[in-house]
């Protein structure tokens, strides 16, 4: 065929020798080349008008511009709109006139006093100068605030032990020093709690961490620092174990994998491996590292042995799948991957994937009636089946249709989304039929955030151990973000406690069981109450 194009009476004349065969495969590769340039277009759209939102919003005929129109000039005699509705909610427009806050009541104030320190400053009125204070009487304040910061935010804690003698023996005696979290270390529990938010919360790597010490005017060497991470997370082990087994114990379990660089392949080369994260039924996370991503690792992070009725949810590789049929359990998968097919597709067939879209949407729907109503249980399952089968089974049918009038053109990205999606209506309908299993895995998703944001300021880690140490540590930070447990207090209680808590009991010290048993009076570093002030918890 030709790259040049052709007329109209050229391409009439070429056909007219061709046989059927031919005419078909003449049709299908400009139906492939349609497909391509269409792509491309699309692509420097994107280039010209910025990345699209993953949220699906029709916009107004005229309002976004294509490539090659002109762009629309809004009249200036049309006034803004009040409120601009963005999905779930309503944005109040900006205010440019509005001033810095100045926090001159209560009610202004943008801190919380519990937690952070306030030093007070007295500011002298000069209309008092030289008056004895009889001459006026103080009616009243106002207060302002502002946010100052120190240099450094580290504290020295100093113990002084006296050495005494007794008069009546003649012997000497002192106190012991303190017991630390760690044998003979001079970090107190607080800095190493510190240390690790400030590493896995704040993605602060340990290097950095150095140079802020050094410009404190603290002097430690960087290999101590690096060395006193692991001994943390060592300590912090048992207590990932034990949340893990109660991951395993779910009978609902949601479970998908995230790329890291792991471990050296060679000079300049780093070890592609997998955190491959899953989800309890009671808000617990854990992240397991392996070396790979393959479906053996799904056997080795849930085991062979599956009660009857578990449930795994996942996206549609097949090593879940996989999984599902070799142990019996039910494998329901994620309407979001489905719907992110499809909206891939839209630049190329834009009316069919609306369709398609509005169909979804339709189902996300009846999940926030549900959320909005607190359902639960039986009543959350009714209406499920009232309102979403239905809604479901008519978009199934119209998929067959497509099917049934087009055909299937494995060039055609829009068609090879409904494929993948009506190949796994088995799995994207498992949520109709148990309340407990969620529409997506977007509560995944937004938990393994930490891992793909982490990568951008560790990029790598040096070796395997590391790699399950972030995974340790993520699994404990990413649980207590789920149950509104404040990280600091978390580590520096259990940090101080692991070491005495009974074996057999550890599990008690998951931060889902912690916030029940111990959140109330936790254990505190000596600094918490220095001065009679609370301690920051990025101390």
């Amino acid at each position: 065929m030709p790259s040049d194009p052709q007329s109209a009476s050229e391409i009439a004349t070429l056909a007219a020798g061709l046989t059927a065969p031919e005419m078909s495969a003449l049709i299908g590769a400009q139906e492939r080349e349609i497909i391509r340039l269409r792509r491309q277009v699309a692509w420097f759209q994107r280039q010209i008008f910025g990345q699209k939102s993953e949220r699906r919003m029709p916009e107004p005929e005229g309002v976004q511009g294509t490539l090659g129109e002109a762009f629309d000039v809004v009249p200036d005699d049309v006034a803004p709109a009040k409120t601009t509705r963005i999905e779930a909610h309503e944005r109040a427009p900006k205010n440019k006139n509005r001033k810095l806050i100045d926090g001159n009541d209560d009610a202004a104030l943008f801190f919380d006093e519990s937690k952070v320190p306030v030093e007070v400053i007295t500011v002298a009125n000069d209309e008092t100068a030289g008056l004895d204070p009889v001459d006026f009487e103080v009616i009243g304040e106002k207060i302002s605030y502002r946010l100052a910061q120190r240099p450094g935010s580290y504290v020295i804690l100093k113990y002084v032990r006296p050495v005494i003698k007794l008069r009546a023996s003649q012997t000497l005696s002192c106190a012991p020093a303190p017991v630390g979290v760690l044998d003979g270390c001079r970090a107190d529990v607080s800095f190493i709690a510190g240390m690790i938010i400030n590493k896995f919360a704040y993605h602060q790597p340990l290097y950095r961490q150095h140079v802020k010490l050094q410009d404190s005017g603290i002097n430690v060497s960087r290999a101590w620092i690096t060395k006193l991470m692991p001994a943390a997370v060592s300590l912090l082990e048992p207590i990932f174990n034990a949340q893990l087994e109660s991951v395993r114990r779910s009978r609902v379990i949601a479970m998908d994998e995230t790329p890291i660089k792991a471990g050296r392949a060679g000079p300049g080369k780093m070890k592609a491996a997998y955190f491959w994260p899953v989800v309890g039924e009671q808000d617990e996370i854990c992240f397991l590292y392996y070396p790979s991503r393959a479906a053996k690792h799904v056997e080795t992070a849930l085991g062979l042995q599956r009660p009857n009725g578990t449930v795994l949810q996942s996206d549609g590789y097949s090593a879940y799948e996989h999984y599902a049929k070799k142990t019996g359990i039910t494998h329901a998968q994620c309407w979001a991957h489905a719907r992110r097919k499809i909206f891939d597709a839209r630049d190329i067939e834009p009316a069919q994937a609306d369709q398609a879209l509005h169909a979804i949407a339709a189902l996300y729907k009846v999940e926030q009636q549900i959320r909005d109503d607190a359902l639960t249980g039986q009543a959350k399952l009714v209406r499920r089946q009232e309102q979403s089968k239905p809604v479901l089974e008519r978009f199934f049918a119209w998929i067959d249709e497509q099917f049934d009038k087009r055909g299937f053109l494995p060039s055609s990205p829009f068609l090879g989304a409904l494929a993948y999606i009506r190949e796994r209506r088995v799995g994207l309908s498992v949520y109709l039929d148990d309340p407990e299993v969620s529409i997506d895995t977007n509560h995944l998703e937004r938990a393994l955030r930490v891992i793909p944001m982490g990568k951008k300021n560790w990029l790598f880690s040096w070796t395997e151990l590391g790699a399950k140490h972030i995974g340790i540590v993520q699994s404990l930070l990413a649980t207590c973000r789920l149950h509104d447990i404040n990280p600091y207090d978390y580590f520096v209680d259990v940090l101080q406690r692991v070491g005495q808590h009974p074996a057999s009991l550890i599990h008690q010290l998951t931060p889902r069981n912690w916030k029940q048993m111990f959140a109330e009076n936790p254990l505190r570093s000596d600094l918490h109450d220095l001065g009679g002030r609370r301690t920051c918890a990025a101390a």
